[in-house]
């Protein structure tokens, strides 16, 4: 690098400084995964000197502490907006919720491999666990209250709670999928797993080729 490019770089916004030391971090973490990602990795991913580096983030564990963050402040913000602009009705808040997971915006291989990556640590750095647990919670417990209203009008007979893990743990397992098998696995053949398994749990809500059905309000009150 330039002395004179050094020097533009260190001229751009601090913030934007560090979310581009972040994806260089999600790029790092893909590639070579967490033992080998280093600091001067991620430096020269973005770009810019190491010294810039140490300057935003002290250290590698603080990085990868706030390369967490902004994986999951991205993960909460795209299902909350997908959600708020999903019609009221029961069948478009489930698609929205479980569909999210899909959306191209986090659902890319090099961010999937991130996750996988930092989450394989979460097990011996409790930093890691709460933020990755903050993640989850968030989601399971919107999904929870989801597939309860769900129950209410479809007179099911399973627990909310413990449907809404399934399907959490269902996505993670799709995730994975994606992982091991890169672009082979597309996202269109997730898509049908999941619209698989809502009519399966949900079949007065979708049809048996994941199609949205409308439950009429006078079948509703009668339960």
């Amino acid at each position: 690098m330039t002395q004179a490019t050094e020097a533009a770089r260190r001229r751009e916004p601090k913030a934007l400084r560090r979310e581009q030391l972040i994806n260089a971090t999600i790029d790092s973490l893909a590639k070579r995964g967490y033992a080998a990602t280093t600091l001067a990795d991620v430096a020269d991913g973005a770009g810019l000197s190491r010294g810039i580096v140490n300057f935003h983030f002290a250290s590698k564990d603080n990085l990868l502490t706030e390369t967490i963050k902004f994986l999951q402040d991205e993960y909460t913000a795209n299902w909350q907006a997908m959600l708020s602009r999903a019609a009221p009705d029961t069948v478009s808040q489930l698609l929205a919720m479980v569909t999210a997971d899909l959306d191209k915006k986090i659902c890319t291989p090099r961010k999937i491999a991130a996750w996988f990556a930092l989450l394989t640590e979460a097990k011996t750095r409790p930093s890691y666990h709460q933020l990755a647990w903050e993640r989850d919670e968030k989601y399971r417990t919107t999904l929870a209250s989801i597939c309860r209203t769900a129950k209410q009008e479809g007179g099911y007979r399973f627990d909310p709670q413990s449907t809404a893990d399934a399907i959490y743990a269902m996505q993670e397992g799709l995730w994975l999928r994606m992982m091991l098998f890169g672009r082979s696995y597309r996202r269109e053949t997730a898509l049908s797993v999941v619209l698989d398994i809502l009519s399966t749990i949900f079949p007065k809500h979708f049809a048996a080729d994941g199609t949205p059905l409308k439950i009429h309000e006078e079948d509703h009150q009668r339960r």
